[in-house]
């Protein structure tokens, strides 16, 4: 019998940054493998989580060659992904917060984009959400600014070397996002789009654009 050849480059590494979410990632890890789009990989770099995650996560191991798992002390959302780029192998890379959906045909949908027009880098957007809300404006702590405005990292979908020319995520405390877009935009050719709507953002209880929302009503309130 002629032995298959397993091919260790994948199209589409899949970066999914976890931190105690472990309620969330069958329903996320699953959005993956049943994607239409078969060649891709998932990483899943656990930013220091002290719940049942891995629990969650090593059945999904032991059964999927392309689903690895890394640990490492809490170093938030930037360190995660940049440790998740620097595991990765595919061709693309792109992101999945871990309390967040694809819907069957994100990764086909986005080579898609990404083949037919080949002198685009990095392009964001095209996700789903129930409802507008208004979060911190990452460039005017004071301010807020509509979901719908802002630059949403986990729908990242770009080059390989995009990624490693940028020198990936800057350890900023809020908006890292943003600002490794800003940096994009001087450097590479990036495009936003709006259509299909695939990626489904769901906005957890105890997720960061939360917490300094309410940390900056308190303090509107105390003043």
């Amino acid at each position: 019998m002629t032995p298959i050849k397993f091919d260790p480059v994948p199209q589409i590494s899949v970066v999914m940054c976890t931190y105690n979410r472990a309620t969330y990632l069958d329903k996320t890890i699953n959005s993956v493998i049943n994607q239409t789009f078969p060649d891709w990989e998932l990483i899943i770099a656990d930013d220091g989580s002290q719940d049942h995650t891995f629990e969650i996560v090593n059945p999904y191991l032991q059964k999927f060659h392309n689903i690895r798992y890394l640990k490492h002390q809490n170093r938030k959302a930037a360190y995660a992904r940049n440790a998740g780029i620097q595991a990765s192998f595919g061709n693309y890379i792109t992101f999945l917060d871990s309390d967040d959906t694809y819907k069957s045909h994100h990764l086909e949908s986005r080579i898609d984009f990404m083949l037919s027009h080949p002198e685009i880098d990095l392009i964001e957007g095209g996700y789903e959400i129930e409802e507008e809300f208004f979060l911190v404006d990452c460039f005017q702590p004071d301010k807020l600014i509509s979901i719908k405005e802002c630059v949403v990292g986990a729908t990242f979908f770009g080059k390989r070397t995009a990624f490693f020319e940028l020198r990936g995520f800057n350890d900023v405390s809020y908006g890292e996002d943003a600002e490794l877009w800003s940096r994009a935009e001087q450097i590479c050719k990036t495009y936003k789009i709006k259509q299909p709507e695939t990626y489904v953002y769901n906005r957890s209880e105890n997720s960061t654009t939360q917490t300094l929302l309410e940390q900056l009503t308190q303090k509107s309130n105390s003043q």
